[in-house]
Formats: C-alpha cells, sequence, structure tokens
C-alpha cells in the first residue's frame, strides 16, 4: 500500500521539476530576446559602429553569460527526460532530500555545459579580436559555415554519435545504470549525462558559432532537430538523413 501511495506522490516532482525547467528555460529565453532588442552587439560601442573594438574583461564576461545562456536554452529540453527519471527514481527508492538532489543533477549537467560555453567564449573571443566576426557576431567568411556544415554532416554518421544517442533515447536505462546516492551523487551524474549529450550535439551546437550566437532560427531550428532524435521513433535514422543533408548543404556552399 504504501508503495502505491508513493507511485501516485510520484506525480508532484514531476510537477515541480518541470516548473523549475521551465522557469529556468523561459528566463533563458527572455534574456536572449532583450540581448537582441535593447542592446548592441558585444564590442560594439554603439550599435551603428562598423568596426567592433577588442574585448575586453567585461565583453567577455557578457559574452560568456550569453553562451551559457544560449546553450541552456538549447539543451533544457533535451535533459527534462533525464532529470525526471532520476527525481522519480530518488522517490521510489526511498531515498532524502529529492529536490536538493534534483538540483544537484541539474547542476551537474549545467557544469559541463558552461564548461562548453567556455570554449565557444574563447573562439568567439579570438575570432573577434582577428576580424573574422561580423556586426551579427557570426563568421564573416562562408567557407567557415560551410566548412562547418559538412563537418556536423559527417559528424552524424559516426559511432560516436550514435552510442552516444542510444544513451540520449533511453535515459531510464542511464539512471538506473550510474545511479550514486546523495547530492554529491546526483551532481556526478549530471556531469556523466552532459557529458553523453555533449558527445551526441556538440557539432550541432558548433554551428551557432558561424550563424551567430543570437540567430534565434538557428538556435530554434537547432533545438528542435536535437529533440526530435533524442524523442522520436527513428531517431538513429532522423540523424543520418540529417547528416547528408548537412553535406549536402556545406558541399553546395563550397561549390557554388
Amino acid at each position: 500500500m504504501s508503495r502505491a501511495g508513493g507511485l501516485r506522490r510520484s506525480g508532484s516532482e514531476r510537477t515541480v521539476v518541470l516548473t523549475l525547467l521551465g522557469l529556468l528555460a523561459a528566463l533563458c529565453w527572455a534574456y536572449l530576446l532583450y540581448r537582441m532588442g535593447r542592446m548592441a552587439p558585444i564590442g560594439l560601442a554603439t550599435a551603428g559602429k562598423k568596426v567592433a573594438a577588442p574585448y575586453h574583461a567585461g565583453d567577455l564576461v557578457l559574452l560568456f553569460a550569453l553562451w551559457v545562456v544560449v546553450i541552456a536554452a538549447m539543451m533544457l529540453p533535451a535533459a527534462a527526460p533525464s532529470v525526471l527519471l532520476y527525481a522519480r527514481v530518488k522517490r521510489l527508492w526511498r531515498e532524502r532530500w529529492i529536490y536538493p538532489g534534483t538540483l544537484m543533477f541539474v547542476l551537474g549537467y549545467l557544469f559541463v555545459w558552461c564548461c562548453c560555453a567556455l570554449v565557444a567564449t574563447l573562439a568567439g573571443w579570438i575570432l573577434h579580436d582577428a576580424g573574422a566576426l561580423d556586426e551579427s557576431m557570426a563568421i564573416a567568411h562562408p567557407t567557415a559555415g560551410a566548412l562547418a556544415l559538412v563537418a556536423a554532416g559527417v559528424y552524424q554518421w559516426t559511432p560516436a554519435k550514435h552510442v552516444c544517442l542510444d544513451n540520449c533515447r533511453t535515459p531510464l536505462a542511464f539512471v538506473l545504470t550510474h545511479w550514486r546516492r546523495g547530492a554529491w551523487g546526483g551532481f556526478r551524474m549530471g556531469v556523466t549525462d552532459a557529458r553523453y549529450c555533449m558527445g551526441c550535439c556538440w557539432l550541432l551546437l558548433a554551428l551557432v558559432l558561424p550563424a551567430g550566437v543570437l540567430n534565434l532560427p538557428v538556435i530554434c531550428g537547432l533545438i528542435a532537430l536535437i529533440l526530435a532524435e533524442k524523442l522520436l521513433p527513428g531517431g538513429h535514422l532522423l540523424a543520418c538523413a540529417t547528416g547528408l543533408g548537412l553535406v549536402a548543404w556545406g558541399t553546395a556552399l563550397l561549390f557554388p
């Protein structure tokens, strides 16, 4: 009877976790829209300035925050199944501190993506100071975008991509096989889950760099693709088909 009661109460953490994840995602999108509508590109003193000044410390902090928000907005929806299952299994196994442990899981997940945001920030810094970015913070030379498309398309066919995608598509298996008790264990599980997600999506996310970190159509398209690969039947076939499309697109840009 107590077991059945625990199953009935599992809906409570589902509501709380989905609400918190939705709130985080909403805050990320609000910040992105604010950056697009109210502020000049980072490194420009005025919106009409044609030549960007070198980044200073404050600019790098803003750029890092922007990349963190962009990656969080893209990856939090994909993390929701793993976070929900972690919270539910924690309740069913009658562990203490369900919500603090779940929060640590999310923080571990975001820690890995913050490291990725740091790498993207350093890349953006180098490209900006080299004069390779345009006013929309996209790579000015079209060849770079074409090569990025080809690289992302080829990666869609690699064994590493599909091993990581298998993990992303079976969050219950991940939670049960990587289970660690306690809040610190939740953080470590979040880190491990994010590493699999990174292995699955890192070259897709890298397409944001040549497209521009504030290119919302590209960001929305990548979110839709990542979720479709992870949640729809035939996700592996979709990844391969997308890979062919990206290679064809990039090749057409390289050889018009």
